[in-house]
Formats: structure tokens, sequence, C-alpha cells
């Protein structure tokens, strides 16, 4: 059975600790860092992680949390791929008058463009975004969330069976308007209760061959 995102978030938190400071958080530490309610839910966590054999825990000795070397290798090869995804950042070039491509030592991660949370992929199809430069055919990288600021391009599923592609705004009354970024369609305005946001837009990518 897979983690959830927030026993995936505790995990986490206690391996980036561990690493930086050479011994575990404390439950105070966590529901700190974490931002949880209370030492109970900490401790409920702890349990459940501790019961799928992710996490050991010695007895009678403070900061003993201890994450299982099966998950540890696990986020060394991912972190592996990830550098696997970075190419050299050769410089900038301006897109009106030529100017000067100075090769430099940086490198692009893709991984920067993914975030730190849920994030998963849409292949774009129609040309409701086009004025915000979405195009048919390209890519969307999308962070997993049910919550978003006006503004903001999302994926947001209408009446429970049709996903869209489009900017979030509040409107008065309960209402949501889903915006469009061309001119000749229209917003899609509904009742808020009838939106239901399943991510955010990160970013934009495109395949000339």
């Amino acid at each position: 059975m897979a983690l959830t995102k927030r026993q995936k978030e505790v995990l986490d938190f206690i391996a980036d600790f561990v690493e930086q400071n050479g011994y575990s958080p404390s439950y105070e530490e966590l529901a700190q860092g974490l931002k949880l309610a209370s030492l109970a839910t900490v401790h409920k966590h702890i349990q459940a992680l501790e019961s799928r054999n992710y996490l050991r825990r010695l007895f009678n000795q403070s900061r003993s949390l201890e994450v299982s070397s099966k998950y540890v290798q696990e986020r060394r090869k991912n972190r592996q791929a990830l550098h696997a995804t970075e190419i050299p950042l050769a410089g900038r070039i301006a897109a009106g008058s030529p100017v000067e491509a100075i090769e430099g030592q940086d490198t692009l991660q893709f991984a920067d463009f993914a975030g730190k949370g849920d994030t998963f992929a849409l292949e774009v199809s129609g040309e409701s975004m086009i004025e915000d430069h979405i195009m048919s055919g390209d890519y969307v990288l999308v962070e997993r969330t049910q919550q978003a600021n006006d503004g903001e391009i999302v994926v947001a599923l209408v009446g429970g069976h049709e996903t869209t592609l489009k900017r979030l705004h509040h409107e008065p009354g309960g209402r949501i308007r889903l915006q469009p970024a061309n001119s000749a369609m229209q917003p899609i305005i509904v009742d808020a209760s009838e939106v239901q946001i399943q991510g955010r837009v990160l970013a934009v990518l495109r395949k000339y061959r």
C-alpha cells in the first residue's frame, strides 16, 4: 500500500532533519515543522509508519526515530534520477535584437519546474488558452492541489464530468468563473459547488521535433 501524501511528508521531514543535523527530530519539532495540530497527530503518523516498516523507534530514548534503509535508498535513487534530467544552462538570448550568448557553468534542472509537491503532466487539447501561449499539443506540469488563487491557471473538474484548463476567478454570490485565454471563447461561470480544483499549472513544455 502506498504512503499517503501526509505520511510521505512526515517521513521526508525526518530523513531531511537527520541528514542536516545528525539526529532525529523531536515530536515538537515535527509538529512545528509540518504545521500539525498536536503531538497526538504526530504520534498517530509515527505509529502508522512504524506499522508499515518505514520507520523504527527505539523505546525509552529521545530523538530515536530511524528511517528504514529501504526508503533511504529510494530517496537516493529519486535524487539521482532528478540529476539525470539536468542540462547545461548556456546563458540568455534575446528574442528581438541579437545579443552575445555567453556560455556559463550553471545547469537547468527540470525538477525545478516540477515543484516539491505531487506533480503530474497533461497534454493540452484545444485552443482555449492560446493567448497565454499554451497551444494544443503542449504539455503542462500540474501541481496536484484542491486550492488555488484567483488568476492562476488550474485544472478544474466541472459538474463532475468535464475537465478543463482555465484561469480561476471567484465571483460574487458563490460563483466561479473559469476564464479562457482566447477572446473568441466565453468563460464558464458556475456555482462553486460545481467546480473541483484538481491542480494548478507550474510550467508549460513544447516540443518542436
